[in-house]
């Protein structure tokens, strides 16, 4: 069992259930204790800025605020804390993403309990921790929407008509249209909703 100083982590996943057997698996090492829980990704950056962690483990899929977004609010707000991403997700849309907000980790969530002990211990030195083969298939994998097409077809995801859209991102429905139809060419999708659920499924949306 590692020894040294005491690892301070805040844990955000929205599973009650899962987040308390992962706080349990983790306590299970002597050097790194939960300071806070949180139960989607807003609770998460603030329970980070007000215990100051040196690990954030943040789950993607939350209510409020996905974990990509929590991540890059505390790279800009909470630098001193390194982020990594804890996830049942091994997409490459998301491990790129996550890689371009400077997070020190994607971990799954099936590692083995002692494995993720140490693997939060080289977070918290510095190192950045990812799965070789997973980072591999995330730069073959590349993104092929825009931010503003990611924009749209999260909207989409989450049921807005287009006008609706176009409301919501002081665009006008023509605007809309466009980037949906281009959405929907790059992904050789034939519908708006099928464009919208490849590109979830695929970790493209963040």
């Amino acid at each position: 069992m590692a020894s040294g100083p005491l690892i301070r982590v805040v844990l955000a996943e929205d599973q009650a259930l899962v987040r308390g057997a992962l706080r349990a698996l983790i306590e299970l090492a002597r050097d790194i204790r939960v300071v806070a829980e949180a139960g989607d990704g807003r609770e998460a950056v603030a329970a980070a800025l007000a215990q100051r962690p040196e690990v954030a483990l943040l789950d993607i899929e939350m209510p409020e605020m996905s974990g990509l977004e929590a991540a890059a609010q505390l790279r800009a707000r909470l630098p001193e804390c390194r982020v990594a991403i804890l996830t049942t997700f091994a997409r490459p849309g998301y491990l790129r993403r996550a890689l371009e907000l400077g997070v020190h980790g994607y971990l799954l969530k099936d590692r083995p309990a002692e494995r993720l002990a140490d693997d939060i211990r080289r977070i918290a030195r510095g190192e950045r921790v990812i799965d070789p083969a997973l980072a591999l298939a995330a730069w073959d994998d590349p993104n092929p929407l825009s931010e503003r097409e990611r924009e749209v077809l999260r909207l989409v995801e989450d049921g807005l008509t287009n006008e609706e859209i176009a409301l919501a991102l002081h665009l006008s429905p023509g605007t809309v249209r466009n980037y949906v139809s281009t959405a929907m060419q790059k992904l050789g999708a034939p519908t708006r909703i099928a464009a919208a659920r490849l590109a979830a499924e695929r970790g493209w949306l963040y």
